[in-house]
C-alpha cells in the first residue's frame, strides 16, 4: 500500500467512492491526510473518520455525507503536486466557486482553510480545492 503522494490517493479514493455512492471509504493515513480530513469534517463535506489498522497499515475509514442520495462533495482536485508545488500568499488565495467551496492550506502555523490563512495574512502551500 506504498504511494508516493498520500493526499492525492486520498482525493482519488474519496472520488472514486462518491462516483459508486458507497457510505465510506478506507484511505491510507498520515499526518496531513489527517489535518485535511478534520478540515473536511469541519467544513461539512464528511460526515466523521475514524483511524483504524488495514492489512497491518494504519489508515483512515472516511464516512462520506449525501444529502437526498446526492454526495455533498461534487468536485475535488489536488493543486499542488509533488513535482509542481502551487505555493500562494495571503492576497493571491482566491475563494473557490464564489465561496461555495474551499481551499486547504499548508501553511506555518498549519494547515487550515484559505479563508482562514487570508484573515490570518498567512500564505502557504495550496494543497487541494473542494467544492
Amino acid at each position: 500500500m506504498y504511494t508516493n503522494d498520500l493526499i492525492s490517493d486520498s482525493l482519488t479514493r474519496i472520488r472514486n467512492a462518491i462516483m459508486r455512492s458507497r457510505e465510506e471509504v478506507v484511505t491510507p493515513a498520515s499526518k496531513l491526510v489527517r489535518q485535511v480530513m478534520e478540515i473536511l469534517k469541519t467544513e461539512g463535506f464528511i460526515a466523521s473518520f475514524d483511524e483504524i489498522q488495514h492489512e497491518g497499515y494504519p489508515a483512515l475509514q472516511i464516512n462520506l455525507k449525501y444529502v437526498d442520495g446526492v454526495s455533498v462533495i461534487r468536485e475535488l482536485h489536488r493543486v499542488s503536486k509533488p513535482g509542481i508545488r502551487n505555493y500562494a500568499g495571503y492576497r493571491d488565495l482566491k475563494r473557490v466557486r464564489s465561496g461555495q467551496g474551499i481551499a486547504i492550506v499548508s501553511t506555518s502555523k498549519g494547515v487550515m482553510t484559505a479563508h482562514r490563512a487570508r484573515q490570518q495574512k498567512i500564505g502557504g502551500e495550496v494543497i487541494c480545492e473542494i467544492w
